[in-house]
């Protein structure tokens, strides 16, 4: 796959202000070279994804953008602010909150107790209270077992709980890391259309997805990122008939 121009169709408008933006980052661990000078910018109300395969970067441009690892040199802009130097707290109150991979859940706690933790940093008990009403809406699931233990539940039941509880920090940017990762694949379509549901909502949606016809299928934008390097950069409409990408995550060229 060989660089190409950055596409300016399907992006949010030029003259709004991202969200969330990398400027040149580059990442390393030890003498390893991760992220080698991405650029990256998520609009409000946007759905991107982030596609490669193994030892690609995308996990380590979750954890830059969510304050777990420090970039060696480059900016990570969080609505104007540089916050390089900002610890995850301070990222989650500016509006940042990550559904991580393999859900982590506390499997001890209860689904209603592993919900609350997602509201740590707010004090506003009547938009809580709220907040849960609609996660219930959301997830009808979620509701019929608050009270069992988080670690009883099914793979699928796991996820909504992660999604809820990320929900429920009120972001205005949601991270989603591998969302169909463990899941059944019958459970896999439901979890997306989930996925789509919310950003359908106004939730801008910053996902790292391995199934690439699935996250393209619901997303707006998207990038594929080799070695550290981001390498395409389209709508996504546009990316599922790139003849590269299809070769390399789509099941074969046409």
């Amino acid at each position: 796959m060989t660089d190409t121009d950055m596409s300016d169709s399907g992006r949010g408008s030029e003259s709004a202000t991202a969200l969330l933006e990398f400027r040149k980052i580059n990442t390393h661990y030890g003498a390893v070279h991760i992220l080698k000078d991405v650029d990256l910018a998520i609009y409000p109300g946007e759905m991107v994804c982030l596609l490669g395969g193994n030892a690609s970067g995308k996990s380590t441009t979750l954890k830059t953008l969510l304050g777990m690892v420090t970039p060696t040199s480059g900016e990570v802009v969080l609505d104007g602010e540089v916050v390089n130097d900002k610890p995850i707290s301070y990222r989650v109150e500016r509006g940042i909150t990550m559904v991580p991979e393999n859900r982590r859940l506390f499997k001890r706690l209860t689904v209603l107790e592993n919900l609350q933790l997602g509201a740590y940093l707010r004090t506003d008990k009547d938009g809580i209270a709220a907040d849960l009403q609609h996660i219930y809406e959301l997830f009808p699931r979620v509701e019929e077992r608050l009270h069992q233990k988080a670690g009883t539940l099914s793979g699928g039941e796991q996820q909504m709980v992660a999604m809820g509880r990320a929900l429920m920090a009120r972001p205005r940017v949601l991270l989603m890391d591998e969302p169909s990762m463990g899941l059944a694949p019958a459970l896999v379509q439901v979890n997306f259309e989930l996925i789509q549901q919310i950003h359908e909502d106004g939730m801008a949606i910053f996902m790292v997805e391995q199934n690439a016809n699935m996250a393209l299928s619901i997303a707006d934008r998207g990038w594929v990122i080799q070695t550290g390097k981001v390498v395409l950069d389209d709508t996504a409409e546009n990316l599922m008939v790139h003849p590269q990408l299809r070769a390399s995550y789509l099941g074969g060229a046409e």
